[in-house]
């Protein structure tokens, strides 16, 4: 099968650092696998941290990419989700090769069936940042999607990205008042358009820019963005008894202490991490794509596709990592076809 992959971890400029390949077909799936045949596929923030350059050299060509729509050619002998036909959507499993490639195995507890009323690119845009803005609202945060919590203030720090799209979209539809930040006039413009009722400068002046709309605290907060840039601010603006989560790796130690007096607490988010550890929920992921595609589908929620950059190959995926590491992509990035 055609597919691109890397040996070598490198700088995005060097041509080797994503090459195409032809590797081997995966094998007849088993268990609660599924083999999908590739349609389309996302890039997200998480393709270009895993291929950050370093010393290791991989035996065997390793397969980037979490997001991705398709069909399903076979099923193991444990699936009862899916038949083959099927088409899906779905992020996958950090542990596993990726959806770089004309066929993938996945596990059908973290699939959902594809939004019968988009296309495989606009599908493709949706799972892995979906899953994590859900958790990270629902599960993190605790948040109540079905209104309790409406009128609640919530601040997403990053709201053009990908993971802040769709965050905006679910915190309107659990009634909660959205700050999103956005630096540019067509990234701001975004935000709003994905129904986000203030949006401010992010940086330096997030915390001016915040309390400049008559914010003086916030009950709750969602960092997409450099959680060591924002702890100290984040910390300050935060209410008593409420609650931060950050899904950006922190770099260094930060001083929790500084939740303690407002009995606030601060909660990491990684989709990765039901899969990572074959919790006994893992079909929670299933279940909550279930829930979005039916949500797209009834036009609730619409998909963040921003920009498509042709076929998949490692000269546009090469493309897709570099516009992602300089950190203005607004919305996904899809590829759709070999």
């Amino acid at each position: 099968m055609r597919a691109v992959a890397l040996t070598q971890y490198l700088p995005i400029s060097h041509p080797s650092s994503l090459l195409d390949m032809e590797l081997p077909r995966p094998a007849q799936p088993s268990g609660h696998d599924l083999l999908v045949r590739i349609e389309a596929i996302a890039v997200n923030p998480v393709d270009f941290k895993i291929r950050a350059p370093k010393d290791t050299v991989e035996a065997n060509p390793k397969i980037l990419g979490w997001d991705a729509a398709g069909v399903v050619e076979a099923v193991g002998e444990a699936v009862t989700l899916f038949q083959p036909g099927d088409k899906v959507y779905y992020a996958g499993d950090i542990t596993r090769q990726g959806s770089n490639a004309e066929y993938q195995l996945v596990d059908e507890r973290i699939v959902g069936p594809m939004p019968t009323t988009l296309d495989y690119s606009a599908a493709a845009a949706l799972p892995l940042t979906a899953i994590t803005a859900w958790e990270a609202l629902f599960e993190r945060l605790r948040l109540d999607r079905h209104g309790r919590d409406a009128g609640k203030t919530l601040l997403i720090v990053g709201g053009a990205g990908g993971v802040g799209s769709i965050a905006i979209q679910l915190a309107k539809l659990a009634g909660l008042k959205v700050i999103a930040t956005a630096s540019r006039p067509e990234s701001r413009a975004w935000c709003q358009t994905l129904g986000a009722d203030h949006v401010v400068k992010h940086g330096s002046e997030l915390l001016e820019a915040v309390r400049a709309e008559g914010f003086a605290q916030v009950d709750y907060i969602f960092c997409t963005s450099d959680t060591d840039a924002y702890f100290d601010t984040l910390a300050e603006l935060v209410a008593p008894q409420g609650g931060i989560v950050s899904i950006v790796e922190a770099g260094k130690p930060h001083d929790i202490e500084k939740l303690k007096a407002k009995s606030a607490f601060f909660a990491w988010e990684m989709m990765f991490t039901r899969s990572l550890f074959q919790t006994p929920d893992m079909i929670e992921q299933h279940r909550l794509l279930v829930e979005v595609a039916r949500l797209i589908d009834n036009g609730t929620l619409k998909t963040t596709l921003g920009e498509k950059l042709g076929s998949i190959n490692a000269t546009n995926l090469r493309r897709a990592h570099a516009l992602l590491e300089e950190g203005k992509v607004i919305g996904k990035l899809v590829l759709t076809g070999f």
